[in-house]
């Protein structure tokens, strides 16, 4: 089983500002579990709409969709991208950081 998270990074619509990347969801799973949990996220994230009027899902590969959420006032585009985690280093107990 895999460590997963769901990235959101804005790429339309949104000031200069406010293009950081967000983790939508993080987790444990198998590849189709994450790709069934993108999927969901992508259908579902509203980003900062309060109510969403019209939602486009674009599927770029089986771990990216492109996604564009229309609101009354603003329309935000977003990549929802799946990343597995590939490595991790854990400082062991007691000893001092470099």
């Amino acid at each position: 089983m895999s460590r997963w998270i769901v990235l959101a990074i804005p790429v339309d619509g949104v000031s200069e500002a406010d293009r950081d990347a967000r983790t939508l969801m993080e987790f444990d799973g198998s590849a189709e579990e994450a790709e069934t949990a993108l999927l969901e996220a992508a259908g579902t994230y509203e980003h900062k709409l309060w109510k969403v009027r019209r939602r486009e899902v674009f599927k770029c590969s089986g771990r990216s969709y492109f996604i564009r959420i229309h609101g009354r006032m603003a329309t935000y585009g977003l990549l929802l991208q799946l990343a597995e985690l590939v490595h991790e280093a854990v400082q062991p107990a007691g000893q001092p950081s470099a």
